[in-house]
């Protein structure tokens, strides 16, 4: 008996008339489609365009070739999602509006409409790429998302926004222009990976964004790669971050965070920037060619950085501050290539102890006029002094287990051809303009 009930609440919860349609190219005609459809069909679209925008608001596929258009005509959001277990796959999505505000959007996932998938799919010309706007469970898979490249990047959408959407995954997409690649605002448990981020503000932005991942991820030749800020729980982990201009990761009041396995390569500003961030592991990253390797400032505090390859950075370390900060654990700290390190019993660990900076240092962060005396008797004296007798310099970062080899992280070659061609561009100051302040930099 009970076998019985239980075919047969299977028999009412499955469409009896899903059905495959096939859809005519024109005005309204997939409008038309979908009022008409059952829950479960498929809808066939076939080469040519389809005039929107069109609202979903059951349970469909729409499954294009490749060639099928869906052109919302620059009106409001081309595709709105209103249903669950809606799926969108082969398709042309152009044409939203113009106004931010309103989040005008390629495709738009409402709250209330979970388990969603769009997958393959080719997103042009949108004020935002996709909007995943509640929906829980989310699969943003394999697209191509190419954003605006006008109005000035500030006031562009993103390729990807994501807000209050639990579950969410973000992988295999491409982004290209817009503002920023991914931006994630205050949702939990989303994992954003193997994604391909080139010509924007950030690569991923992460704000009120608790127990996630971002990982896999290559950011090539934007304003800043990896942006995790007010965000707890956060796991940063083999992304590459090659050109970016001002920062390569960022930790903005962001707490907990897992940092590894990451390479930041020819930032003309920072590699790692840390700013009121606490209790992150910072272990195993490549930070390579940058101004400034790692900044560290405004009292983060319980920071461990263990295993990290800092070279030929034109300044290694950047700590404001006068606390004493040991950056070592366990009898095992970090790679350092202006270190001239001995090891003579052979363990892979330098027999000196590391200290980037001095009481010099100090005085030219806070007075850079002081930089016209770098070369006086004066200077070199007090930087002597403070190598010989270490118990007169202030407090700082000290390494004392520094290690004598770096650690390694291959670049794909096409995407290193890439990277070779952004570092062309910011040789020629070719980029576009933005307030820093909205970088979050300080």
């Amino acid at each position: 008996m009970r076998a019985c009930l239980t075919a047969l609440l299977v028999l009412l919860s499955t469409p009896l008339q899903a059905a495959e349609v096939h859809v005519a190219p024109g005005t309204g005609t997939l409008a038309e489609a979908i009022a008409g459809a059952a829950p479960g069909d498929v809808l066939m679209l076939s080469g040519g365009a389809y005039l929107g925008p069109v609202t979903i608001d059951r349970t469909l596929t729409l499954q294009g070739d490749g060639t099928a258009t869906i052109d919302g005509q620059g009106q409001g959001t081309v595709v709105t999602i209103d249903a669950d277990d809606v799926v969108l796959t082969g398709l042309h999505v152009t044409g939203s509006g113009k106004v931010n505000q309103d989040l005008d959007a390629g495709i738009k996932i409402l709250k209330g409409a979970d388990r969603a998938r769009i997958e393959g799919n080719r997103l042009t010309d949108n004020m935002h790429g996709v909007d995943v706007h509640g929906g829980l469970d989310s699969l943003v898979r394999g697209n191509t998302i190419e954003g605006r490249k006008n109005p000035h990047m500030n006031e562009r959408g993103n390729g990807i926004y994501i807000w209050n959407s639990p579950g969410t995954v973000i992988e295999d997409n491409s982004v290209r222009w817009g503002r920023d690649g991914i931006f994630s605002n205050a949702s939990k448990t989303g994992t954003y990976r193997n994604n391909l981020f080139r010509d924007l503000r950030f690569a991923v932005h992460y704000m009120y964004t608790h127990d996630s991942e971002v990982s896999g991820n290559i950011s090539i030749g934007n304003h800043l790669g990896f942006a995790i800020m007010f965000s707890n729980r956060v796991v940063v982990k083999d992304n590459l971050s090659l050109g970016d201009r001002e920062h390569g990761v960022m930790l903005n009041f962001a707490n907990s965070a897992d940092v590894a396995g990451n390479l930041v390569r020819g930032g003309t500003k920072k590699c790692l920037f840390i700013y009121n961030a606490h209790k992150n592991l910072i272990a195993n990253n490549r930070f390579q060619d940058c101004g400034i390797g790692i900044h560290f400032t405004a009292g983060s505090e319980r920071n461990m950085l263990t295993g990290n390859a800092f070279i030929a950075n034109q300044e290694q370390v950047k700590y404001v501050g006068t606390r004493f900060m040991e950056w070592s654990f366990e009898g095992r700290g970090n790679y350092w290539s202006d270190h001239p390190a001995f090891d003579l019993n052979g363990d892979g660990i330098a027999d000196g102890v590391y200290r980037p900076n001095d009481l010099m240092d100090h005085i030219l962060w806070s007075q850079p006029a002081a930089a016209l005396l770098t070369g006086s008797p004066a200077v070199q004296l007090v930087r002597w002094s403070q190598s010989s007798f270490p118990a007169i310099l202030p407090g700082g970062v000290t390494d004392s287990h520094p290690l004598m080899q770096p650690l390694t992280i291959p670049v794909p070659a096409d995407i290193a051809a890439m990277e070779a061609e952004v570092a062309g561009r910011w040789a020629k100051g070719s980029y576009d303009d933005i307030d820093l302040e909205d970088l979050g930099t300080h």
